[in-house]
């Protein structure tokens, strides 16, 4: 076939975007794992306590969740790659505006402009990478995800070699990484044009495409996308233990500097790239449910022996857990989008937004549980939730597609 062909053009055009895709979503998330690697810094500067640092996380979650399913379900009927520059203008302003905030209020309502800005990027991205994976969702939602995964480990290591020395102001710096994302939002929509029609229509990989497959009635498949929201949650309200606390528990328990406690939750969440890339390409050749059940439960026996580990073992533990729990989120979107084929946006959304949504809930409660129980007691309490993952017996298995 001559590569000229709208085919040839299609299967040319897929790494590039996917890439780009890949790397807007690392600097997407990096602005936003700026929130919490600056709560040791705002917790001083403001007096909070975590009931309000809590409350903080939840302002941004909730802002990146609610707005994320409408988004999809419209852009499923009327795609606009554009709308990622639109969320970028509004990250950007939260950005600012975190960093020159002048009260816990304007704090509050910057949070929540990086989150906005995060509700429209997540889903009309999502349904780009699934239009050009070539068939191979895993693989692209892998590529996909290591970006936002790295950009999310990101945040400790910038706080602690840039904010902590430089100051709260200097958030501001990133103002570039933002901008640097817009211009590759605009290159990446415009490629949306060649990859889009064709790959949605099936032909690129030799197999028709989920996406072309009418969808079923949303009750049919409610169970399991019920127990998919529960065991997203366990996930998510483990990793928001770590993503608001984990500084705290360093600095409590082991007396150790603001700078160390930040590079290690940079080891912790970096962990995560690994995990959601080998995730999404394992899900394509074994079956998400397997990646499903594995990624949750299998992380139990490191969960429940963390909170007794000296400083080393903990720095140990809390990669291998991560690297265990990431590969988690890819296979449950990729499934999600196999039980509701045609609804990419809308699952992209839901599942982005839910996620969001859940930390931020989780977030907000361990806070409070934390000023009465004590940081300490918190972390084993939690150790038990990757037991919730026993749930994904109950997952149908899908017939999924499979591509080499």
């Amino acid at each position: 076939m001559n590569v000229t062909t709208p085919v040839g053009i299609a299967r040319r055009a897929t790494m590039p975007v996917l890439i780009a895709l890949s790397v807007t979503h690392l600097l997407n998330d990096m602005i936003q794992s700026l929130i919490p690697a600056i709560y040791p810094i705002i917790k001083t500067a403001y007096a909070l306590d975590f009931g309000q640092i809590g409350l903080i996380t939840l302002t941004f979650q909730v802002s990146a969740s609610l707005l994320q399913p409408l988004v999809g379900l419209y852009t499923d009927k009327k795609p606009m790659p554009y709308s990622m520059v639109v969320g970028m203008g509004f990250s950007l302003f939260g950005l600012v505006g975190l960093a020159f905030a002048s009260s816990y209020s304007l704090l509050l309502l910057a949070a929540a402009c990086v989150g906005i800005g995060s509700s429209i990027f997540h889903p009309e991205a999502t349904r780009m990478a699934r239009n050009a994976s070539g068939g191979q969702h895993g693989l692209a939602q892998g590529i996909f995800q290591v970006g936002g995964q790295t950009g999310g480990a990101l945040g400790p290591l910038l706080a602690a070699f840039i904010i902590v020395p430089n100051g709260q102001g200097s958030l501001a710096w990133f103002s570039a990484a933002a901008l640097i994302a817009m211009a590759l939002m605009v290159w990446t929509a415009g490629q949306s044009a060649l990859v889009g029609p064709r790959q949605v229509r099936g032909k690129v990989a030799g197999a028709a495409d989920p996406v072309a497959i009418s969808a079923p009635p949303l009750a049919s498949v409610a169970p399991a996308v019920a127990i998919l929201i529960i065991l997203l949650f366990s996930k998510n309200a483990y990793s928001a233990s770590f993503s608001s606390f984990y500084t705290f528990y360093l600095i409590g328990k082991f007396g150790v500097s603001v700078q160390t406690s930040q590079v290690m939750l940079f080891l912790f969440l970096g962990s995560s790239a690994a995990g959601a890339l080998f995730g999404g390409m394992l899900g394509d050749r074994i079956g998400r449910n397997k990646i499903i059940w594995f990624s949750i439960l299998g992380a139990l026996p490191f969960t429940l022996v963390l909170p007794y580990a000296d400083l080393f073992w903990t720095g140990v533990l809390t990669i291998i857990i991560n690297l265990i729990m990431s590969s988690a989120f890819a296979a449950i979107l990729i499934y999600a989008m196999e039980l509701m084929p045609g609804r990419i946006g809308l699952v992209g959304g839901f599942f982005y937004g839910l996620s969001f949504g859940l930390g931020g809930i989780a977030a907000a409660l361990l806070g409070e549980f934390a000023d009465q129980l004590g940081i300490e007691t918190i972390y084993r309490i939690c150790s038990f939730l990757p037991a919730i993952g026993l749930l994904a017996w109950f997952l149908p298995t899908l017939k999924e597609s499979r591509h080499s």
